[in-house]
Formats: C-alpha cells, structure tokens, sequence
C-alpha cells in the first residue's frame, strides 16, 4: 500500500477570533528581527541570513508570509482539519479525515519533550509567522490569527497531504454517515483520469561529467506554486538553498556547499490496511485479536463548519484499534483500520537537519532516523558521490502475506517485526553506470544496467512500476557520455513522448481504408500521414502533437470503462496497453475522427499548433486561479508527464475556456554543479511573489515556459551583486 505519514496536532489551542499579541512578544520578536538580514535578488528570492539557524527560521517564516501568506494558512487549515470552517460543510469529511490522524495532547507533549536546539526552530517558526501578522494589520487570515509552535509537527515530512489523502474521503465519508454498504468501494484515489503528480531526479557520477564533478537535477512535479525558492544562512552552519513547502522552515528539495538532494513521491509500501473483525455487544463494539475480543476505542468529536455567516457543529464517533484509524469497512463485520508511521518529531528532525549533510556518510546517517516515509531520494555530493534511496519508514513483515491488500487483524502474524534499517533498503551508491534517475518509477532500472535487482528485496519494499518518464529518463541518460550543466538541462528537457511509441503504430496498422473512404474522409487519411511522418517529439508548433494526445485521451477514456471491476489499478503503461488491446482497429480510427471533429469545433480547423492550444497564464494569484481565452498567456511545448514527457505540464479547459491551461507539474527545477565552488541555475513557475502587478509575478513566466533557467545567487558576493533590496523583517 502508499505511505502516509501521520501529523499529529489537533489545534485546540486558539480560537477562529483575533488574539492580541503581547507587548513582550513584539519586543522579543523585534528584537531578533534585528539579527535577521534579507536581501532580495533581481528575481524577488530571498536570502536569509542570521546569526543563529532559528534567526534563519524566523526570517523563512516572515518571507514566506510576504510572498504568499494565503498559502501559509490554508496548508495549516488542511493539516489541522479545519476547512471546514473557511469551505463549508463539503470540507466536513476532509477535517474528519484529519482529524482521525491527529492528537493535540500529544501533539503539545511532544513539543514540550523536544530537544532545546529543534525547540529553538519550532518557537523560531511561530515568532516569524506571528511577527509579520503583528507588523502587517491589514492582512486578514481566513482563520489562523496566532501560530503556534507546535504547528510544524502537523507535517514534518514536506508533503502536506500528499500521504494522508490516500485515505478515500469518499469511503471515509460513507463509512461516517453510516451507508456502509459502499464505503469498501475507493472511488476517489489514484483516479485514472488525474494528472500525475510527482517528481524527477537525476543525479550524474563524475564518470559522466565533463568537469568531473557530480551533477544533479531537482523537479518536483506539483500543483503550481507549492513551493517557493530560497536560502537559509546562518553562523551555526546553515547554508541550504531550494524549495520550501509554504509554512515549513526547511529547505524540502535543495541543496548546500556540500550536497544536494532530491525527492520523488514512492510507492515503498510503509503503511498497512488491517481488517478487523468486528462484534457488538451492549451497544459497543470490539475486534478480535489472537483468539480474544478487545473493545473497539470509541471518540467523539464535534466538528464546527461555516453555513454562510454562521458556525455549526457536527458530532462524529471516531473508531480505532491498537493498528489505527477506522477508515471503511468491508462488511458489518469486517472493518478497515489503517497503520502508518507515528514518529512526527524524527520526521522533522530528519527533515531539517539533512540540509546541514555535510556528504553521503552524513546524509545516511540523518536517515537513519527513518522519519521519511513518502519520499524516494535522489543524491549528490561535492566529494564526487551520487546514490539514490527507495523510501526510508519501512516496516518489516511477514512475507507469507499481501501486503498490497488488507491482512487479516486477528491474526498477531501480520503486526509488523520491527524496522529494515537503512542499509537494507533498495538503493544504489556510485552506479558503475555513473547516473541515476528517478521519476516516480521502479527502483529496479533507476541505473540503467547497474540498478538493483528485484529478486534480492521483498516485493513490498518497491510495488512501484515503471512509467513513460522513467523508460525516457533511462533513454536520455544512458545515451550520452559526458554532461555539463547545459546538457543535464537538455536533458530534463528532452522532447520525445514515450507513449506514443506503443500507442501510435496501432493506429497507423488499424488505418486500412479503401479508395472511397479515404475520399468520403480526406481529413482522417491527411491526419494519419501527419502522425506517421512524426517524431514523437513535442514542440510549440507541432500539429501532430495536438491530433495524438486529443485522439488518445479518447481512445484511453473508451477503454477505461471496459476495465473489469475486480482488476486492480494499473499503471500508466500498464493501462495503455490494455486499451490498444481492447479496443477494436474500427475504434481506433473512430476515437481519430472525433479527435478531428473536437478540433474543428474548437478551433477552427483540427490544425492546430500545440502551442496555440496548451497555455501558461497567471491573472489572480490565488490558490485556485482563474483562466481566460481572451487575455494573455503564454505557449507551452511541453505536456502531461502521463505520456512520457520529462519536464510535465499538466493542463485542461475550464469553464468558459478552449485552450488548456497548465495548473501541475514542473515547479522549482534546479540543476547544480558540485564542484570546489557551487554552480546553479533554477527556475520557477511564474515568479516568487503572488500579487498580480508586482515585479516578481511572472518575471520567470518566460524562462518556464521555454524550458529556460536563471543563474542562482549562493554566495553573499554574487547576492550582493544582484540585489534588489536588503531589509529586517518588519521593515
């Protein structure tokens, strides 16, 4: 099953109304204000510097909030469970989902028993959140009008929902309000029809470069604007430069003057769906285990949710057993408890002081907390090592069972046997093949011929398959054999859409018309002439591009709804072989022909350049963006990861629109240089501010959309040689 990582706070703590902050609080803060120095370079990233690293938590805190306070908030919102109260009544399941995986008691012990230096950071977070509220009266948070310390906890590892949402709100929700006869059905995770999220990583040996030095790549592939780019400094050692998760303060994809490293989301199996065999008695419930009965834990919480201007409740008995949450149920008698990593202060730990990895022996021994259970790990370092890690919470289990399904909870055989350490994890280090890759994909061709070999780990530690990404990044790295920072860029780049390699030559084979058809359709026959004389490549002109991603998003939707109930989810590659091989060679060329028709319809012609149909644009700012036909954007070549594409743009219509436009995919993207001085260039989508008409909207919009990068600032000489301004927070 997917990891999940457990947040463990339930705010509590404050109150939906204004708090007056202290006239000691304002002077403390103010104070060490005073010891935080920000200087924005040309492109609106800000370098912080401080005396101590809380200093420099202080100033990423009140930064963040600068640029995008709106975020700040809201990913704390849906951490804690409490949309509700901004969103309405829909949200209600979210927050029940939440609050299932939280605890604010122990959430606030935990904080109390940190150790004083990740102390320092924590009460550093909320004094820099809590500062830029008090010097910046006329924002108006939707909610959260004091942060608290503790609040980092909520999502220690950097990925705020991107582990918990594999609980299905619909199956919570149908287990919840009492119709569970549908709540065993996961109608709402891993859709096929959703746009991958996810990530790449490349990292490149000194065997491959031509300067020697070991290279790496960083992109993240998520919604737009889910991160921003910055650099933390401090006296004490601090010196990490990347992408930080709005109201997080560490550096989540970076890299520092000794290594970098890189995140892709995995599919390493650290968390577990029991079945617990349910009997009610005297109106309660209980579970078997091991031959006995063990009352169910039963918990009531009363849920508040906005109805236009006022606040309502709503009373939930929340259910648990000694494995976890109650999420669904199979049965009346059969109930689904969930068990995930509970280490929220490791996770932080681990977190943040990998950005202080001094090389590949520091870094893994970071790990060695196993406070990481989302996350596969692409690394590089100035000493000339790469190495990659296939998650890192990985719990031991019997291999008798499946652990892709639910296991029976009656049974002790299948609690968990400890931890694997680090060392038996799947993973590579300095690959004879001198690259490694990873794009959401197995670990078992991260390395071309030197990866890992499958048969010597247990299938659950890697149930991850290969996609269209992964096939292209092996293709592109394996082919050359020697990179610069140029060529690790063309790379990340690269063209070519390794899913109409398979999916195209059926189409082409099936187009068997006679002379009077191809008269009677003369679209369709010139159609296929442009698809046979293509590349595969995308490009801002291409036509062929526009007819096979419009013929085969109808031709994948035909046979989604053939895919027998009972058949588990499939992969991308997976699933697009099972639609060339169940639909007919008449389908085939149908789906072409509607394709064309939708084209004309609304376009004009079915000609029509990929780059005049698939668009960049930014207008609001807000979290959910509006999009619009008749104002400016911006032509993208690039497209869904789904169909192999390495730098990923996912885009649809929206209401009132034609065109598409893009909302995932790339985000921050970096490549560096380790050499005896750092060599960086990074992008990211847009700009760093999200106010419309400012400078740093969409300063980068260009360089995004072209594939293009700027130079990063790393050194306090080239920063101040490129400064825009320099200020203390609250200035």
């Amino acid at each position: 099953m997917r990891p999940l990582f457990l947040p463990l706070a339930l705010v509590t703590a404050f109150t939906a109304h204004a708090q007056k902050f202290s006239a000691s609080e304002l002077a403390s803060w103010k104070q060490q204000a005073q010891q935080v120095s920000i200087t924005r370079d040309t492109y609106g990233v800000p370098h912080i510097y401080g005396k101590t690293d809380a200093d420099a938590v202080f100033g990423l805190l009140y930064t963040q909030c600068e640029d995008d306070f709106d975020r700040v908030e809201m990913n704390y919102l849906d951490a804690i469970g409490r949309l509700a109260e901004v969103e309405g009544e829909a949200a209600l399941a979210h927050d029940l989902r939440a609050r299932l995986f939280m605890d604010s008691t122990q959430a606030i012990a935990i904080y109390k028993k940190t150790p004083v230096e990740m102390k320092k950071l924590l009460d550093a977070f909320a004094a820099g959140t809590n500062y830029y509220l008090a010097t910046h009266p006329t924002v108006k948070p939707k909610l959260l009008r004091r942060f608290q310390p503790w609040m980092p906890l909520l999502f220690s590892e950097g990925s705020i929902g991107g582990n918990i949402s594999v609980v299905s709100i619909e199956r919570l929700k149908a287990f919840y309000s009492q119709k569970k006869s549908s709540s065993w059905i996961n109608t709402d995770f891993e859709k096929k029809e959703r746009e991958p999220v996810g990530s790449n990583g490349f990292a490149i040996a000194p065997g491959k470069s031509a300067s020697g030095n070991a290279l790496l790549l960083i992109n993240p592939h998520t919604s737009f604007y889910f991160r921003s780019e910055v650099q933390m400094v401090s006296q004490q050692g601090l010196n990490a430069y990347g992408a930080v998760t709005w109201g997080q303060f560490f550096v989540y994809q970076g890299f520092n003057q000794n290594c970098g490293w890189m995140h892709t989301s995995s599919q390493a199996d650290s968390m577990d769906e029991y079945l617990e065999t349910i009997e009610k008695k005297n109106g309660a419930f209980f579970y078997k285990y091991g031959g006995k009965l063990r009352p169910v834990k039963a918990e009531k919480v009363s849920l508040p949710y906005r109805d236009g201007t006022k606040i309502l409740r709503r009373e939930y008995t929340m259910y648990r057993t000694h494995h976890g949450p109650i999420v669904g149920q199979k049965s009346d008698a059969q109930w689904v408890a969930v068990r995930m990593m509970n280490e929220p202060l490791a996770a932080l730990q681990q977190s943040y002081l990998r950005t202080k990895a001094t090389g590949y022996a520091s870094f893994q021994e970071v790990m060695k907390l196993n406070g990481n259970a989302s996350n596969n790990t692409v690394f590089a370092d100035s000493k000339g090592s790469i190495a990659y890690w296939h998650g890192n919470f990985m719990p031991k289990r019997d291999a008798k069972f499946d652990w892709s399904q639910p296991v029976d909870g009656s049974n002790p055989a299948t609690e968990w046997k400890g931890f694997h350490g680090v060392n038996e994890l799947v993973q590579v280090h300095n690959p004879a093949s001198s690259f490694i890759q990873n794009c959401n994909s197995t670990p078992f061709t991260v390395s071309g011929a030197s990866s890992p070999a499958a048969a010597k780990f247990p299938e659950y530690m890697a149930p991850d398959a290969e996609n269209y990404r992964g096939l292209n990044a092996v293709r592109v790295l394996s082919r050359k054999s020697s990179f610069t920072l140029d060529t690790l860029i063309a790379a990340a780049n690269d063209p070519h859409l390794t899913a109409f390699d398979d999916m195209l030559p059926p189409l082409l084979t099936a187009y068997q018309p006679t002379s009077a058809e191809k008269a009677a359709a003369p679209a369709v026959a010139e159609a296929i002439e442009v698809l046979r004389a293509w590349n595969h490549n995308y490009s801002k002109t291409s036509v062929a591009q526009t007819v096979a991603i419009y013929w085969a998003e109808r031709l994948l939707a035909k046979a989604r709804a053939r895919v027998p109930s009972a058949q588990p989810q499939q992969d991308y590659i997976s699933f697009t072989k099972f639609a060339l091989a169940n639909t007919s060679p008449q389908e085939k060329v149908a789906a072409l022909t509607e394709a064309l028709d939708d084209l004309t319809r609304s376009f004009g012609t079915w000609k029509t350049a990929w780059g005049d149909i698939n668009r960049f644009q930014r207008l609001t700012g807000n979290i959910q963006e509006t999009y619009d036909d008749q104002k400016p954007s911006l032509p993208v070549a690039f497209t869904s990861s789904s169909w192999g594409s390495l730098a990923a743009f996912g885009a649809r219509a929206y209401p009132g629109t034609k065109k598409r436009y893009g909302a995932v995919g790339n985000s921050f993207v970096a490549v560096v240089e380790f050499g005896p001085r750092i060599k960086a260039r990074s992008v990211v989508t847009g700009g760093q501010s999200s106010r419309p008409g400012t400078p740093h909207f969409t300063d980068q919009a260009e360089l995004f959309t072209n594939g293009g990068f700027k130079e990063v600032r790393f050194y306090p000489e080239d920063v101040k040689a490129n400064a825009e301004k320099t200020y203390h927070p609250g200035e």
